[in-house]
C-alpha cells in the first residue's frame, strides 16, 4: 500500500522546471540518510570544486567544464567564458546561413546532414534529432560505427543527395579510428560522385588536431572546437550536440536554458537536491557496489534513444577497476531500458516475475500531445490516457512486487525539459562517483581496448605481409605462425586469416575437411 505521508517526504517537484521525481518507493529511511552524511557533504564540495576549475581529471591533468556551456560566467577564466559564448553564436550564425541557403552544396541549399561520430559524439545528436523535428527541418542520417555494410545501408539512402548534404565529422583528437574510417569513406563516396568533399564538410574537433589541420588545409567550410575539458559523454551542450540541434532549428537557447536551470537546483546542499536524492536512490538501491541494475523506460517515443545515451553517460563514468586511492573495487552500475510502453510486451514479464537484481525509473510526461486526442473508448479514454496508465500500472506492479522505483513526471516535453533531464543525470553521477570513490571523469578501460585493437592490426598486417612474400606457397596456421614468430597466437591468426579471406581478393583459403587443417595463400 502506497503511503501518503512517505511521498510528501521523498518527493521533489519544482513548478519552473515542470518536473516532479517521486522517490518514495526506493527504500530510504532516516538510518540511511544519517550514514550517508559524510559523503553527502564531500559530495557536494567535491562538486563546488570541480565547478571552480579543479583537476578532476587527474589521468589527463584536464579540468572538467561541462556545466560551464550552459552557464559561461561560472567558468574560472575570461578566455574560457569568451570561447563559450562565442561558440554559441558562431553555430547560431552558420545554422542561420545553412537554413537561408547562403552556404549551400554543390547540387543547391542543404536538405541532409550526416554525422559522423563515436559514442557520445553519435549519442548526443542522435538523442538531440530523435527528439524533435525542429523549425528548419533537415533530415539526419548517422555513421557511428567502422562497419562498411552499415556505411553502405546509411549512404544507399544519400544516394544522389550528396551534393546537398552536410557532413558533420566530430572527433576530439582527430585519430579515433571510427570516425576516421567513417570519413574516409564518405569522402570517397563524393569523389565517384563527382562532388568536391570539402564544400560540404564541417569539423567538430580538438584546436590543432589531425582533423583540425585537415579541415583547415582543404578548406572545409566549417570548424567548431571541442574543448579539452570537455568529454565526450558530456559534450551534448557544446557544438557536438548544439550544432545538430540548430541545423534542425531546434532551439538551443532553451535546451541550454533547462540545463541552466536544473544546475541552480542541484547546486544547492539541501535534501530537495534532485540530483542528490537521485544518486543516493542509486546508492541505496545498490548498496554503493551496483549489485542491481539500473533499468530506465521512458513512456515517450521521442525519448526512446534516452537510456541508450544514458548507458554511455552513467557506465563509461562508474564502470572503474580502481577507485580514485588505487584500490582495485570494480564499481559500476549497469544501465539498460527501451520505452514505454512497448516493454509491456517485451522485457517486463522478467522484470516483474523473474530475477529481483535491478531497481527501475520511470519517466513520464503528463500533456500527451500538441492539441487534442481522440477518444478511442467510449468512456472518453484517449492513447494518452492508455499509456499514462501503463507508466503508473508498471510501477505499482514492480513496487508491489518488491522492486525500487524512482518515478520522474515532466509536465511537457520541449527542448527546455530535456535539457534539465540531462543535466539532472550529468550531476547525479557526478554525486554517485564521489560516494562510492571514483574517477567519473576518465575512460582507462576503453583506451585498454583501443590498445589491444592496434595491437591485433598489426597481427594482421604482419600475416598480409608473410603471405605475400610467401606468394603462391599453400600455408597452415602452424607454418604463418611459425613464419611471424607468433607460435602462441594461433587462435588469433586463425580468426584474422579468416576475416581477411573473406574480405581480400589476394588471400584465399583453400578448401579443407577440417577447419584445424585451413591451408592460405597470397594469390
Amino acid at each position: 500500500m502506497e503511503d501518503w505521508s512517505e511521498f510528501k517526504k521523498y518527493l521533489f517537484h519544482n513548478d519552473e522546471l515542470g518536473m516532479t521525481i517521486d522517490f518514495s518507493k526506493i527504500g530510504f529511511s532516516e538510518k540511511f540518510f544519517n550514514g550517508m552524511a559524510e559523503k553527502i557533504a564531500v559530495a557536494h564540495r567535491e562538486m563546488v570544486a570541480l565547478e571552480a576549475g579543479t583537476v578532476a581529471n587527474r589521468d589527463e591533468n584536464r579540468m572538467v567544464g561541462h556545466y560551464w556551456l550552459r552557464n559561461p560566467n561560472i567558468a574560472p577564466s575570461p578566455e574560457i567564458q569568451g570561447n563559450i559564448g562565442d561558440g554559441i553564436e558562431k553555430i547560431l550564425k552558420f545554422a542561420e546561413q545553412i537554413h537561408l541557403g547562403h552556404l549551400a552544396g554543390q547540387d543547391g541549399k542543404f536538405e541532409s546532414a550526416l554525422y559522423i561520430g563515436i559514442g557520445g559524439s553519435a549519442l548526443g545528436p542522435q538523442l538531440i534529432c530523435g527528439s524533435f523535428d525542429g523549425d528548419n527541418k533537415i533530415n539526419c542520417y548517422f555513421i557511428d560505427n567502422t562497419d562498411p555494410d552499415g556505411i553502405d545501408l546509411t549512404l544507399k539512402k544519400l544516394e544522389g543527395k550528396l551534393g546537398r548534404t552536410l557532413v558533420v565529422v566530430t572527433s576530439k583528437s582527430g585519430n579515433t579510428p571510427e570516425p576516421r574510417n567513417a570519413m574516409v569513406e564518405v569522402m570517397a563516396a563524393y569523389e565517384k560522385n563527382g562532388h568536391t568533399f570539402s564544400r560540404h564538410a564541417v569539423a567538430i574537433t580538438g584546436q590543432a588536431s589531425l582533423l583540425d589541420k585537415q579541415a583547415r588545409s582543404e578548406g572545409w567550410i566549417g570548424r567548431f572546437p571541442m574543448w579539452e575539458w570537455v568529454g565526450g559523454r558530456t559534450s551534448v551542450f557544446s557544438a557536438v550536440g548544439l550544432l545538430p540541434a540548430a541545423l534542425q532549428g531546434i532551439s538551443i537557447k532553451s535546451f541550454l536554458s533547462g540545463a541552466r536551470d536544473m544546475d541552480s537546483i542541484t547546486r544547492v546542499a539541501s535534501f530537495k537536491n534532485p540530483a542528490m536524492m537521485m544518486a543516493l536512490g542509486w546508492y541505496c538501491a545498490t548498496d554503493g557496489v551496483g549489485k542491481k541494475d539500473m533499468v530506465v523506460i521512458p513512456y515517450k517515443d521521442r525519448l526512446s534513444n534516452f537510456a541508450k545515451y544514458l548507458q554511455q553517460l552513467i557506465m563509461e563514468s562508474l564502470g572503474k577497476e580502481k577507485d580514485r586511492d588505487g584500490n582495485v573495487v570494480h564499481q559500476g552500475l549497469t544501465v539498460y531500458g527501451n520505452k514505454g510502453s512497448t516493454d509491456q510486451h517485451s522485457f517486463i514479464q522478467q522484470l516483474r516475475d523473474g530475477l529481483q537484481n535491478f531497481f527501475i525509473t520511470i519517466i513520464s510526461v503528463l500533456k500527451s500531445r500538441n492539441g487534442t486526442s481522440p477518444a478511442v473508448e467510449p468512456n472518453g479514454m484517449t492513447s494518452g490516457d492508455y499509456l499514462n496508465g501503463f507508466a503508473l500500472g508498471t510501477a505499482k506492479a514492480l513496487y508491489e512486487n518488491g522492486i525500487g522505483v524512482i518515478q520522474i513526471s515532466i509536465d511537457k516535453f520541449s527542448e527546455y525539459e530535456l535539457g534539465a533531464l540531462i543535466a539532472l543525470y550529468e550531476r547525479a553521477v557526478g554525486f554517485y562517483a564521489s560516494m562510492v570513490n571514483v574517477n567519473a571523469y576518465h575512460q582507462p578501460g576503453v583506451e585498454a581496448g583501443k590498445k589491444a585493437a592496434a595491437e591485433i592490426l598489426r597481427v594482421q598486417q604482419s600475416i598480409g605481409s608473410f603471405l605475400a612474400k610467401n606468394k603462391g606457397k599453400k600455408l597452415t596456421i602452424d607454418a604463418i605462425a611459425d613464419g611471424i614468430k607468433l607460435k602462441n597466437q594461433k587462435v588469433l591468426i586463425f580468426k584474422l586469416l579468416e576475416h581477411m579471406a573473406a574480405n581480400s581478393d589476394g588471400i584465399k583459403r583453400n578448401p579443407f575437411v577440417d577447419i584445424l587443417t585451413s591451408i592460405y595463400e597470397a594469390v
